[in-house]
């Protein structure tokens, strides 16, 4: 009976069977920024309101002058002047006007259109940048100059199924 015992003791007992998977990765970033420049255009815009008032382009009554053909970018404003309608009622007038930026039509490569709206930025200089990884996976990360970063990065990744 006891061997029969054993037997189905043995018979009884789960297998276990485990897949393991274990990484270890190390790395560094550096990276030095490239000089650049951002412009954004600045267009053409013209608003007018008003009530109680008459407008004249200088030439013709009842105008309320306006924005012409484009030459390089910027369109032709046509200004109006205002007066009350009614001496003494009650009136209101607006007029705005903003002339859009010329577009080159003679650059250079390297060259920028002078808009309204730029942002640049200097080229980065390594100076001292510098990373190392060394055997027992320890990271030094040195700072550059201006214009760079540096990354250290050290993960270890353990997978049981």
């Amino acid at each position: 009976m006891l061997k029969y015992f054993s037997l189905l003791i043995i018979l009884l007992t789960p297998t276990v069977k485990a897949d393991i998977y274990h990484s270890i990765s190390s790395s560094v970033k550096l990276e030095v920024n490239a000089a650049g420049t951002n412009a954004d255009r600045i267009g053409n815009s013209m608003s007018i309101s008003g009530s109680g008032i008459n407008t004249t382009d200088g030439t013709t009554t009842g105008s309320v002058g306006g924005l012409g053909a484009a030459t390089n970018g910027v369109n032709a404003y046509t200004p109006i002047t205002a007066s009350q309608l009614t001496a003494g009622d009650a009136f209101a007038f607006s007029s705005s006007y903003t002339a859009g930026d010329t577009v080159s039509t003679s650059l250079t490569v390297g060259e920028v259109s002078p808009f309204g709206d730029l942002t640049s930025t200097s080229a980065g200089v390594a100076g001292t940048l510098a990373g190392t990884i060394d055997t027992k996976n320890d990271i030094t990360v040195t700072a550059g100059g201006a214009g760079t970063s540096v990354t250290g990065q050290f993960v270890v990744g353990l997978t049981l199924d």
